[in-house]
């Protein structure tokens, strides 16, 4: 496994644990001075990286439109989640980590439409598109890690 796919991993794993470790109060819960909460976060990876990596190559995601535009960037939690919706995001934190590494890996990935990502990264392949994925969810991870201390 390329270390693209050992970092995602790793970062999925402790997503994971956050996501069983915290009560469904705890997940939607929003801190005061913040926009979002634990499971917006979570969910915004998933969403996130299936734009940047399906969407962009002009494939097909995992996960539904109405998906993607509820935790696209920019928007913010409008109500709470159920465990329902925990649990399916608890799923496709696993089931889109394999299926993209397994497409990868088969040769899924031709064409790409090239982005600059709003923080100045221009995305020119579904490479780009991994390595940008992997500081995203990093940098989601850590404000996920840092809600957890206030809820």
């Amino acid at each position: 496994m390329s270390s693209v796919f050992e970092t995602q991993q790793t970062i999925r794993e402790i997503l994971l644990k956050i996501l069983d470790n915290h009560s469904l109060e705890q997940l939607n819960k929003i801190p005061e001075g913040f926009n979002n909460n634990i499971i917006w976060n979570v969910a915004h990876c998933v969403a996130a990286q299936q734009t940047l990596v399906y969407k962009l190559s002009g494939l097909p995601t995992m996960v539904s439109e109405d998906f993607i535009l509820k935790y696209r960037k920019g928007t913010k939690p409008e109500e709470d989640v159920s465990e329902e919706e925990v649990n399916e995001i608890r799923a496709f934190l696993l089931s889109t980590f394999e299926k993209t590494k397994n497409d990868f890996q088969s040769g899924l990935f031709v064409d790409y439409n090239e982005y600059t990502t709003s923080m100045g990264f221009t995305l020119k392949n579904v490479q780009d598109a991994l390595d940008f994925n992997n500081y995203h969810e990093g940098i989601h991870t850590g404000i996920a890690m840092s809600l957890k201390k206030l809820v």
